[in-house]
């Protein structure tokens, strides 16, 4: 669908605030009818080949009959647009019998930049470190949850591993996607982690039936790996971003949702400025 697709490049590329209110040409009214109408819908994070892989294991194991594959923007991925494209294709690939629908982008600069880009300063004063990533997943999950709850309360399917093949990522430790979950879970929304206590690599090939190297044929970040030292060590533990998480990220991505969810546009800045003290 080349109309379609000329669409969603233009999502990646502007970046516009869209979370509520989609355009009716990226998600007609009469699309959220259909939706809402599908019994075993869930909705898929398209990331990379844990993202796809999870959504093979949840539709084993929870009987998904439709998947709605989405991708979120943060502002600081960067590559070509036919990694996302060619993920969803793989999708469809691996699971002929199931339906794959459309494509949506969709996301909110000024949500993941009050999380994690203007008050840096201040959250390193206040907390010691500072890494945006597990801001970022924050964001990535949860500017989903408004999707989920209009199509009727559709879980929400995400490739995040606690360990990759020994290697830490201080963004899926078990402290962080236990965050995630709840955070969902207070807007009665499941969050699947299909592949939570996978950690070997080879394991999550076999579920995907094809060879794809782990962080390859995907968008990249720009800040990938900024929370590891030149030695490539995290020295970020578990409970130093739980309390970031407690005392800043959680309330405050509750608050964005929630604002979301009654219809209006969130003052993010306004809000973390709020929770951080000033």
């Amino acid at each position: 669908m080349p109309v379609l697709d000329s669409q969603l490049k233009e999502c990646y590329r502007d970046k516009r605030e869209c979370v509520i209110g989609f355009p009716e040409s990226l998600l007609p009214s009469s699309k959220v009818e259909e939706y809402r109408a599908m019994p075993r819908l869930a909705i898929v994070e398209i990331a990379g080949r844990d993202s796809v892989a999870a959504a093979v294991k949840a539709v084993e194991g929870e009987g998904f009959s439709d998947l709605l594959p989405t991708y979120v923007y943060t502002g600081t991925e960067h590559g070509p647009w036919s990694g996302v494209n060619d993920a969803v294709e793989r999708l469809s690939g691996r699971l002929p019998k199931i339906r794959v629908h459309d494509l949506l982008v969709f996301g909110s600069p000024g949500f993941w930049q009050a999380l994690n880009g203007r008050f840096i300063n201040e959250l390193i004063a206040k907390f010691g470190f500072f890494t945006p990533c597990i801001g970022c997943h924050l964001y990535l999950h949860s500017v989903r949850i408004p999707l989920a709850l209009t199509l009727g309360k559709v879980p929400i399917i995400s490739g995040e591993r606690e360990s990759h093949d020994g290697s830490i990522k201080i963004n899926q430790v078990s402290e962080a996607l236990t965050v995630y979950q709840e955070m969902a879970r207070e807007f009665g929304i499941r969050l699947l982690f299909p592949l939570r206590h996978i950690s070997e690599g080879n394991r999550v090939r076999n579920i995907l039936g094809f060879e794809w190297e782990e962080g390859k044929e995907q968008l990249g970040c720009v800040l990938s790996g900024n929370y590891r030292r030149l030695d490539e060590t995290v020295n970020i533990t578990g409970g130093e971003a739980l309390k970031y998480f407690e005392k800043f990220a959680y309330p405050l991505t509750r608050e964005i949702i929630e604002t979301y969810v009654a219809g209006q546009a969130p003052s993010h800045l306004e809000a973390a400025a709020r929770f951080l003290g000033f």
